[in-house]
């Protein structure tokens, strides 16, 4: 079966360097480049399903954003945050040597593709936003501040998907495999006192400055990405699970009326976020990136 390489780039912060380890996928010579960025709290393996799929027809790239998965952790907590994220995939880019790449964001994956595709000369040629826009709902921030980075740990790989999946309803239905195969990568090996066990993999820290988020916060944040939104040029595709607690219909629908004018797919049964896991999420990736 086909399977990823795992590589790694230098990326520069305040206080120094550190790594963002990154997926491979495909023919590396491949002149055309797809980058699927993961949500807030996951990582690069969630698109194995997805870049199975597009392989060949891309060189797929799969980053674990910094302070997830095989990335480093940052020094200073507030650093985890947009303008970071998008410096990151600058020097990932570079290191990819591709003046064009088409770019699936899930939730955060989705923010940090929203923020780089507004730059000037951005590079980002088609732009797959799945469950994100400028507009993140109170009840969603709500809702994650009640697990992201609280100390958990688990005896065994199917108790931490028990506990995962009860916090992951959004995600929609799936088979035992298929959840498997989600939970594995989000796991790193706790021994505690000789027992063997499992925690998330990736660095508490990241829910700091969620946390942090006040209404002004937020309210400003909002202004700003609207701004990044409505200077897309890439052609933009807004994928919606019809029950999402972050991306409301209203807000999709201002999507579809301004900016690059996204053209909107719901799916029924999914809330925050479709994971492309299912055979019509792909199918309606696949059909935006490269036709039937």
């Amino acid at each position: 079966m086909n399977e990823p390489r795992l590589r790694q780039v230098q990326c520069l912060d305040p206080r120094g360097l550190h790594r963002m380890a990154y997926w491979e996928w495909g023919d590396a010579h491949n002149p055309r480049v797809l980058v699927c960025v993961h949500g807030l709290s996951r990582q690069g393996r969630d698109f194995d399903t997805l870049a199975r799929d597009l392989c060949s027809h891309y060189r797929v790239i799969c980053p674990d954003v910094v302070g997830r998965g095989r990335s480093d952790w940052l020094v200073d907590a507030m650093g985890y945050g947009l303008p970071m994220y998008v410096a990151d995939m600058v020097t990932l880019l570079a290191r990819l040597d591709t003046e064009a790449v088409d770019w699936v964001g899930t939730s955060m994956g989705g923010l940090i593709g929203l923020a780089l595709a507004a730059l000037e000369r951005s590079p980002i040629r088609q732009l797959v936003l799945n469950d994100v826009g400028p507009v993140v709902q109170p009840a969603f921030v709500q809702r994650l501040s009640t697990y992201l980075g609280v100390p958990v740990r688990w005896p065994t790989v199917d108790a931490a998907a028990d506990a995962l999946q009860a916090i992951s309803s959004g995600f929609g239905p799936h088979t035992r495999d298929e959840w498997l195969t989600l939970t594995r990568p989000q796991l790193v090996a706790d021994e505690l006192d000789g027992q063997p066990g499992f925690k998330p993999h990736y660095d508490p820290a990241i829910a700091v400055a969620v946390r942090a988020m006040t209404p002004a916060i937020a309210a400003a944040g909002q202004a700003m990405l609207w701004q990044m939104y409505d200077r897309i040029a890439a052609r933009t595709l807004l994928l919606r699970g019809e029950q999402s607690d972050l991306l409301d219909a209203e807000t999709a629908q201002l999507m579809s009326q301004r900016g690059p004018r996204a053209a909107v797919h719901t799916f029924a049964g999914v809330g925050h976020a479709p994971t492309l896991v299912a055979a019509e999420q792909r199918a309606a990736v696949r059909r935006f990136l490269i036709g039937p």
